[in-house]
């Protein structure tokens, strides 16, 4: 058994964030709708330091508040986040690997992301980015998962923190055959890194 810390995780790092509009119906978990694409570094002094990549669809509540999304694809490089994910709170984290490397002249910050899944790559990404002159803002958003067989039950996680967050420019490369060539064809409607985030999740 894969130990993991207790809920709730406060968390630190960045994410690089699109959002994409899905045209058509994939599947049942993938309908036509809004979705984010998002590639973040957890770093110290999270309880657990590791990449991810995610993909949610934007959820209709409605009832007025803060953003809720559910997570429909999503992978990570560390065990015990998988395993916390999966049995806290119902997220369908798998394991993959990353490569990232980021580069900082003046505002200007420039970061390249690659995520394979074995020897076949799932998707790689380009930012451009200034969130190094953002002023820090607070953020609240909700998230709602369908049970899964480490998490049987719906569950319902707030998350809540501060980030320095600005548009940025995105250039995204999804493997035609692999789990997100789903999103090859979706329009890129924005971009956003946000910088520095501390995140109280769950």
């Amino acid at each position: 058994m894969t130990s993991y810390p207790p809920a709730p995780w406060p968390m630190h790092g960045s994410m690089w964030l699109t959002v994409f509009r899905v045209r058509e119906d994939v599947d049942e978990t993938r309908p036509a709708g809004i979705y984010g694409a998002a590639l973040v570094d957890y770093r110290a002094p999270s309880p657990l330091t590791y990449g991810e990549l995610l993909v949610a669809r934007s959820v209709a509540t409605g009832t007025t508040g803060p953003q809720t999304v559910s997570i429909t694809d999503i992978w990570v490089d560390s065990p015990a986040s998988r395993a916390g994910g999966r049995e806290l709170w119902a997220i369908p984290k798998d394991l993959c690997d990353f490569e990232h490397e980021s580069a900082t002249t003046g505002p200007l910050t420039r970061t390249s992301w690659t995520a394979t899944l074995g020897r076949s790559p799932i998707a790689e990404a380009r930012f451009t980015d200034v969130s190094r002159v953002a002023p820090r803002l607070p953020f609240t958003g909700r998230v709602v998962q369908p049970g899964i067989p480490d998490h049987p039950a719906t569950a319902h996680v707030v998350m809540k923190g501060t980030a320095r967050a600005l548009p940025a420019r995105a250039q995204w490369h999804f493997a035609a055959d692999g789990p997100l060539g789903f999103l090859r064809g979706a329009r890129q409607l924005g971009t956003f890194r946000m910088r520095d985030f501390r995140l109280q999740f769950g």
